[in-house]
């Protein structure tokens, strides 16, 4: 016989599931077993603690579920119960009395009434349960069945309390849902995933087996927001285990404010935790601020939602390197219950096979498939369309919407397998891990949130003053990912892109309303297609404009300090960069110029190494940038020279002359920095290997050793190696060729440079130091990077000084360096030369793909 082919399919564990029809019984077990044990713990406004036992939340939702079904609508398909409530213990009751009345809720996000009524109109609850009687939603609710929580809750008392029998739920189905959501569909308009208790269950029980609670772990949290499908497993993964875990449910602001939820994490001794990569990198920031936090307590963090970046899990590494802790990357979407392939990451060595975070292995009772357009798998290691069959598929859409996404599989007779989801993603299996490789449609995860940019553009054709539309994802997975929105507007209309912005508030939710930008024509292919890369390539110019930041307005009229003043509004300028929607000024809001929790952090962070003080809850709370002035304290007003001794005091690095110690660090470091972040680099095609900036350093090596002009610095506080400067006398380089494509690079500096250091420059030995590469730790944080940054200029201007040097000469492409020489260093810029100008020796032009912001600039420093 032959071998077998090796084909991407991959198979999870079986295990069987317990026979349980209403995952509402497991609760009812558990609370005769654990009785007297806290289930809930929520913190009102007031800061009034409401803690319930199992015991009396059992019998409260008994009363609760017959209260419901005295109110259910008579209805001919599935029974569904609509909830629209903020986190609290008032939300828990109402989710556990719907189950127990043998319905499925479905939650609703108030941000978008058009999106709600839909959601409404097509889905027909028995019920709609709000916060209030009469609010802003009765427009939207007066043709529904609906009844507020408090009204509910008070005929509940008048009920009994006894566990419900099956002959007192509403049975409509063999098998029954226990959830809906709503997520984008591909035509635009959302559509509702049908969950039964049977696939929620196989979820939850692999997630016991697989992460099972410790021995001390007491309390998780509940902190997603109930539309998205992961607060599932928050919820019910502690309520229905059998262990006495309480839930602590974090309110919403809490929630966006590291400030303040990580102490409430360290109060209650969490040991696990689910964010998006997103909220995980503001984590890090934050923690990198405040060193009395450091969650001990917090072993098992869980990314899902959006992509997980390799920077991002190596910051994560570096952070918590003295402890064991695991980082899990979760991969899946609401139609499979959240999740369906997981990867647990470690140490480096979980990373280190891969040029990508891996999104894993499947779950259990599941496959994985990737496939041609054929159906046929495709062959280990090539791209195929990643399909899902198995336990955690949903029980498609309602009113059966979209059913070409599930198909019979042609590839097994098992029944448990019988149904093939196609998740509109590409995927790779390597290594028996399935890697990501991006989707297939138009839909793009932000902050963790489904977006659908068809969605999107549907919501602004809904606009009268709008005639043509483009939207596009930017850097999608990337940190500075941005759903942006090119639209042109009907002759004589005067609006802008702001005030669209706010009309889509009516038809999007908050984070799907992309950056709205006015154009005078959308350009088109010769196909009549709209020319996406041309309007990219227009935003990234933009967005990395850096030497124009954004539109400052500093009238500072009636501000008493105007310093603080001044440097918060540049400060906001650069972080949001060309990219800002709208003035920065003391009377905007820093959320509606285009900020968010992760870039919020990162100004708080820059204003320190400024010298102020402000908290992150004080920041986030500001409604506009005049109050986080006001909030804002000078962190030592004391004399000049005062300030300049403690800054001494409290240097952040020791600086080691380059010797052989460090070259395992500068070969890492060096190649990390220019392979992943090299300006020019990014522009070659095809793009230039790691090897051959091993080759670059192999030939360079001794030299640099002997020429004592390079360094390393290493952090006090971890003493981990933390960034590299390279330097070379200017007029005693060795010659350098290259057998890679990264010679292309080195050949156009030397274009650029050889005029100005011949003809510009001091000449002879001992005059100018090249300042020639520096590199930092990938894992810095964006403030630890600037912050080595800076420790590097001033030791390398430390030694060219001892060495009794005339000056340093370095040459830079990326906005930010080039902006931090010439306003914070003080070189001065000698020439600068357009990238995708160049043309080889052999008349190409390698750089043809740079943007025309991509400049390179040669600079010089006086000593």
């Amino acid at each position: 016989m032959g071998s077998i082919p090796q084909v991407s399919v991959l198979r999870g564990p079986t295990h069987p599931l317990p026979r349980v029809r209403y995952l509402s019984r497991l609760f009812e077990e558990k609370a005769r077993s654990c009785a007297n044990s806290t289930a809930i713990i929520y913190k009102d406004p007031d800061t009034v603690v409401h803690k319930l036992t199992y015991g009396q939340l059992d019998l409260a939702t008994n009363r609760l579920a017959r209260a419901l079904l005295a109110r259910l609508a008579p209805t001919d398909g599935d029974l569904v119960v609509a909830v629209s409530l903020p986190p609290s213990d008032a939300l828990l009751l109402t989710l556990l009395a719907i189950w127990k009345a043998g319905a499925a809720y479905l939650p609703l996000d108030q941000q978008a009434a058009h999106r709600v009524h839909h959601i409404l109109g097509e889905a027909k609850p028995a019920l709609v349960i709000t916060e209030e009687t009469e609010d802003q939603w009765d427009e939207v609710l007066r043709r529904h069945n609906a009844v507020s929580f408090s009204t509910l809750d008070t005929t509940a008392t008048k009920m009994a309390a006894t566990t419900l029998t099956d002959l007192e739920l509403s049975l409509t189905s063999a098998e029954p849902l226990a959830v809906v959501l709503y997520t984008s569909g591909s035509t635009g308009v959302p559509k509702g995933v049908r969950l039964p208790h049977a696939v929620v269950l196989n979820r939850l029980q692999w997630q016991w087996h697989e992460f099972p609670f410790s021995p001390t772990e007491q309390v998780c949290v509940f902190k997603t927001t109930l539309t998205f499908v992961d607060a599932i497993g928050e919820i019910w993964g502690p309520l229905l285990h059998s262990s006495p875990i309480s839930l602590l449910v974090v309110p919403r602001d809490v929630t966006k404010d590291p400030q303040r939820l990580i102490p409430l994490l360290e109060e209650y001794k969490v040991e696990r935790l689910l964010v998006v990569p997103t909220l995980l990198r503001a984590i890090l920031l934050y923690l990198g601020l405040d060193s009395s936090h450091q969650l001990a307590s917090l072993k098992t963090w869980v990314c899902s939602g959006e992509p997980l970046v390799v920077s991002l899990a190596e910051q994560f590494l570096s952070h918590f390197r003295q402890r064991d802790v695991a980082l899990c990357n979760f991969y899946g979407s609401t139609e499979v219950m959240g999740d369906v392939t997981y990867h647990v990451i470690r140490s480096r060595e979980d990373l280190a096979a891969f040029d990508k975070v891996p999104i894993g292995r499947p779950l259990d009772n599941t496959t994985i498939y990737l496939l041609d357009k054929h159906l046929a798998p495709v062959p280990m290691g090539e791209v195929g369309e990643l399909y899902v069959a198995g336990l955690n598929l949903c029980a498609g859409y309602i009113n059966n919407r979209d059913p070409h996404k599930f198909i019979s599989n042609p590839h097994t007779v098992d029944p448990d397998m019988a149904r093939l989801y196609h998740t509109g993603d590409y995927g790779r299996l390597e290594k028996g891990t399935v890697l990501y490789e991006g989707r297939t449609d138009s839909q793009v995860k932000v902050r963790g949130h489904r977006v659908d940019l068809a969605e999107v553009d549907a919501a602004l054709n809904k606009l009268t003053q709008v005639d043509k539309t483009a939207v596009l994802c930017y850097q999608p997975g990337e940190v500075d990912q941005m759903v942006i929105a090119y639209i042109t507007v009907h002759p004589n209309v005067n609006i802008s892109g702001e005030d669209i912005e706010v009309a889509l508030q009516s038809y999007l939710a908050g984070y799907a309303i992309p950056q709205v930008l006015i154009i005078d024509s959308i350009p088109l292919l010769n196909n009549g297609k709209v020319d996406r890369q041309t309007l990219l390539k227009r935003y990234a110019e933009m967005a990395g404009n850096a030497t124009q930041p954004a539109t400052v307005d500093l009238d500072l009229c009636g501000v008493s300090d105007l310093k603080a003043a001044q440097s918060l509004l540049k400060t906001v300028a650069a972080v949001l960069g060309g990219a800002a929607r709208g003035t920065v000024s003391l009377s905007a809001n820093f959320y509606q110029l285009g900020g968010n929790s992760l870039n919020s952090v990162l100004t708080v962070s820059k204003l320190r190494d400024q010298g102020y003080l402000i908290g992150i809850t004080d920041f986030i709370s500001a409604q506009t940038l005049g109050d986080i002035v006001g909030k804002m304290v000078p962190e030592d007003n004391k004399k000049e020279v005062e300030t300049m001794m403690r800054n001494q005091k409290e240097k952040r690095y020791v600086s080691e002359i380059l010797n052989c110690v460090h070259k395992q660090d500068v070969y890492r470091i060096i190649t990390d920095s220019f392979y992943s972040k090299g300006d020019l680099e990014q522009c070659i095609e095809p793009r230039i290997p790691r090897h051959d900036y091993a080759e670059l350093l192999d030939k360079i090596w001794e030299p640099l050793v002997q020429a004592e002009l390079s360094f390393v610095l290493r952090s006090r506080a971890t003493g981990q190696i933390v960034s590299v400067a390279l330097s070379f006398d200017v007029h005693d380089e060795p010659p350098v060729q290259l057998s890679g494509s990264l010679n292309i690079v080195f050949e156009f500096l030397e274009f650029v440079e050889a005029p100005i250091r011949d003809e510009r420059l001091p000449q002879g030995k001992g005059q100018v130091v090249h300042a020639f590469m520096m590199g930092t730790e990938r894992t810095l944080s964006a403030g630890e990077n600037v912050a080595a940054m800076q420790a590097m200029e001033e030791e390398v201007l430390a030694i060219a000084r001892t060495r009794g040097y005339a000056g340093i000469f370095t040459t830079n492409t990326s906005p930010l360096t080039k902006q931090l020489g010439t306003d914070v260093f003080d070189y001065k810029v000698m020439c600068e030369y357009q990238a995708n100008k160049y043309m080889a020796p052999d008349g190409s032009k390698p750089f043809y793909r740079a943007p025309d912001s991509l400049r390179v600039a040669c600079s010089w420093k006086e000593i």
